[in-house]
């Protein structure tokens, strides 16, 4: 059995795809959303959801939250004398999800979809996969939040939609992406986000606004750390969720029999997070900046995440958009709801023939490589970007780039993923060396091509042009490695796309076309033809597909216009 799985910072959720539908599974307590909390008490009795929730306040040395924040790093929580990372956490999650789901239908689940925040990096998303993989499931595909959340709102009635934003604010992540859909094709266009973004930063502060007032005498000092923060965040969510339904709500928690607490106003609560309502602006402006959009041409603004609930951030929204978004999808079971619609698919459900899905790549890939500044001198551990973020997947680039020393003997090409200029602060995904014959720096050029796929699969081609050497390196989860069948059909994939746009026959034909035309022509006609020409090979040179195509129709419409349809 295939399931979608939304693995949430505060809350899970997990749906099957039956009778044509997305169907949502409740839980042994009847809810649709289980805590994503887990409790180990001394004897080693493990807790997950709700009961591991209650034990927060009174025994937080014992019970993990949050835990998806760590995904991809070495941080561990100590439990019950053990130390758990967060995959680890996330699989005990997962387990009792799949437990929920087998008491459901009487069957346990073997496979899933695994929903993952669209700015979630490599090591995020292969440690996302290795807790699928502890929790007993073989991870058929790992899916962007918004991305299932669009297919969740797209398949309502399955009608053309202009380009939509889902704005995608959870528990501990933030999300946007621009979705279009048109006969059936679910496009991605642009994704972007904020993983350090979500309701726990609205808690602690809130938290930090009532503290003072709810504790002047400073009691809550009088705790361990660990029980303190979890007795004023657990007030904190009580308070901010109270606030969705009125303007003034009390901040209260409890010691021993004293009871202490303050009002606070929405108004109040709304100048405290601020800064972080300015931050939800800086993803949405760069989604909408990377696939050359402006707001006004946005058809939706859909909420997503419990987090998108506050009264602050709608208007916020509202501002930000000026207009008021679309919240007629559940916020917190949106994201399931869509994975399971991407588990039909992948099961290539009968009622799903239909409908495709395209993404893009949520990072840059490129290569560290060296330059000369100014007076000469050599800097290095710079990042060259092949595959820029937004691309749409499956997507195949290539870069060439040329010795930078006399008589060097190899080129070492270390592998990276990120946006920041210095490979340093970007993630390091491997390493490839290609010898090359030593000549004076600059007379030796290779060919760099990644190829890239909706599953993570990036594999690295180089040559030598002067010497015809090739070398290939494929990154990907070990998981994926194992199946050589399903490996070399991805690979034959991307095989496909492995061509330089302007090897396109009909790219070709085009150029040679408006190449006679400008023999046949002269003056200011020659002149004009000879722009279109430059302008089209400049888009082929960015082997941006949307680009090209559009630069394709542009110049085919000029050149009839100017003689009329080619004749066959």
């Amino acid at each position: 059995m295939l399931i979608g799985i939304d693995l949430g910072t505060t809350n899970s959720a997990v749906a099957i795809w039956r009778d044509g539908r997305s169907q949502l599974v409740p839980n042994a307590h009847g809810d649709f959303l289980t805590p994503s909390a887990v409790h180990m008490d001394t004897s080693g009795k493990v807790s997950i959801g709700a009961a591991a929730l209650d034990r927060l306040a009174d025994d937080p040395a014992n019970t993990a939250t949050s835990f998806k924040r760590h995904m991809g790093t070495q941080r561990s929580t100590s439990m019950g004398g053990k130390a758990w990372n967060a995959e680890e956490l996330s699989a005990l999650v997962l387990r009792s999800l799949c437990d929920d789901v087998e008491a459901f239908v009487g069957a346990r689940p073997v496979e899933a979809v695994i929903t993952v925040p669209a700015y979630f990096n490599d090591r995020q998303r292969k440690a996302t996969r290795r807790a699928g993989e502890l929790a007993g499931l073989t991870v058929r595909r790992l899916i962007n939040e918004p991305t299932a959340a669009a297919l969740a709102f797209g398949l309502q009635d399955k009608s053309d939609r202009e380009p939509f934003l889902v704005f995608d604010l959870g528990g501990g992540t933030f999300d946007v992406s621009i979705v279009e859909m048109f006969e059936g094709i679910v496009e991605v266009r642009a994704s972007a986000g904020d993983n350090r973004l979500g309701g726990d930063d609205f808690n602690a502060a809130l938290a930090s606004l009532a503290r003072p007032r709810a504790d002047p005498q400073g009691v809550l000092d009088g705790l361990a750390q660990n029980r303190r923060e979890a007795v004023l965040l657990r007030a904190a969510e009580k308070a901010r969720r109270a606030l969705t339904q009125a303007g003034e709500v009390e901040f209260a928690f409890t010691l021993g029999e004293q009871t202490y607490a303050t009002r606070v106003t929405e108004s109040e609560f709304e100048a405290a997070v601020e800064g972080l309502l300015r931050r939800l602006r800086d993803p949405v402006v760069r989604s909408l900046r990377d696939c050359g959009m402006d707001p006004a041409e946005l058809s939706d603004i859909v909420l997503v995440g419990g987090a998108t609930r506050m009264p602050v951030v709608r208007r916020a929204i509202t501002r930000m958009f000026a207009r008021f978004p679309n919240s007629t999808v559940h916020p917190d079971h949106a994201v399931a709801l869509g994975a399971a619609v991407q588990a039909g698919l992948l099961a290539r459900d009968a009622a799903l023939e239909e409908v495709r899905i395209t993404d893009v790549c949520p990072f840059t890939l490129g290569i560290d490589v060296a330059e000369r500044d100014a007076h000469g001198a050599m800097v290095d551990g710079l990042f060259s970007p092949i595959i820029e973020r937004n691309t749409p997947v499956p997507v195949s680039r290539m870069g060439r780039y040329h010795t930078m020393g006399d008589n060097q003997k190899k080129i070492e090409l270390n592998i990276y993923q990120g946006e920041a200029r210095l490979v340093a602060d970007n993630i390091r995904l491997g390493q490839l060396s290609v010898p090359v014959p030593p000549r004076p720096a600059g007379e030796i050029s290779v060919d760099v091509r990644f190829s890239y796929d909706s599953s993570g699969l990036l594999e690295v081609d180089v040559s030598v042009p002067e010497t015809g050497l090739t070398r290939n390196l494929v990154i990907v989860d070990e998981e994926d490695r194992r199946d050589a069948r399903e490996m070399e059909k991805r690979r034959e994939a991307l095989a496909r796309l492995k061509f330089h746009p302007r090897e396109d026959a009909v790219h070709v034909a085009l150029m040679a076309r408006a190449g006679r035309m400008y023999e046949d022509h002269i003056g200011e006609l020659r002149q004009m033809i000879g722009h279109w020409m430059t302008a089209f090979a400049g888009a082929l040179e960015s082997q941006d597909l949307r680009r090209i195509a559009e630069a394709r129709t542009m110049l085919e419409a000029r050149l009839e216009e100017l003689e009329g349809p080619a004749i066959l």
